[in-house]
């Protein structure tokens, strides 16, 4: 037969299986409690994972509208070389050279466009061609001054009132003869790709005007 149980063994008992129950309440609550924090890291982690991958997917689309707008740059600067430089017959733009991916690009760009800017920017035309510009302002002196004559002798042959104003008139396409030596001195300074500057101008006026008063002076 089974022996009764004491009163103080029961109480024993019934203080354990408290105890054990509180502990267990315990652990419960802190497994909850982990269970909780672990959701909360987790979610967090998925939030700047997902705020991580927005924002890459904007680098990308900036990335992708950069290259294409260097691209666009870059063939644009391409067949302004080929045109300034003459040379025509080369093909694409040269790709992009190794160990410059992380130099900006928009930098090389505006350096490229600056350098095409210098090479195909015309210079003044250099002093060995003053001669060549003195004949100018001759030619245009000497071809003013014989259709001056042209004009006078019209005028002496018709006479009435052109041979009064064909006189006028010769003077003053004479006086312009060293203006017009700067038309084939404009035309030396384009196939020469070069700018009419002060000084060139100077020796064409200076040689028409010499060479219209000389002939203005013999003429009489």
């Amino acid at each position: 037969m089974n022996e009764p149980v004491t009163s103080e063994t029961y109480t024993a008992q019934l203080r354990r299986l408290a105890e054990l129950t509180a502990r267990v309440a315990e652990q419960r609550d802190e497994a909850h409690t982990w269970y909780e924090r672990q959701c909360a890291a987790a979610e967090r982690a998925v939030a700047e994972a997902a705020e991580q991958l927005q924002d890459a997917e904007e680098e990308l689309v900036a990335a992708r509208e950069q290259q294409e707008r260097v691209d666009a740059e870059v063939a644009h600067l391409w067949q302004q070389a080929r045109t300034r430089l003459g040379a025509r017959r080369l093909g694409g733009p040269p790709a992009p050279a190794d160990g410059i991916s992380a130099t900006d690009p928009v930098l090389l760009l505006g350096r490229a466009r600056d350098l095409i800017d210098r090479v195909g920017q015309p210079g003044e035309l250099p002093g060995s061609v003053n001669p060549l510009l003195a004949l100018c302002g001759v030619a245009g002196a000497v071809l003013a001054y014989a259709l001056g004559a042209g004009a006078r002798a019209l005028g002496v042959g018709y006479g009435g009132d052109l041979a009064v104003g064909m006189p006028v008139l010769a003077l003053v396409v004479t006086l312009l003869g060293p203006l017009i030596g700067l038309v084939p001195a404009r035309v030396l300074a384009d196939r020469r790709h070069a700018t009419l500057g002060p000084r060139p101008i100077t020796v064409v006026l200076g040689a028409g005007v010499i060479t219209t008063v000389l002939l203005l002076v013999l003429g009489r």
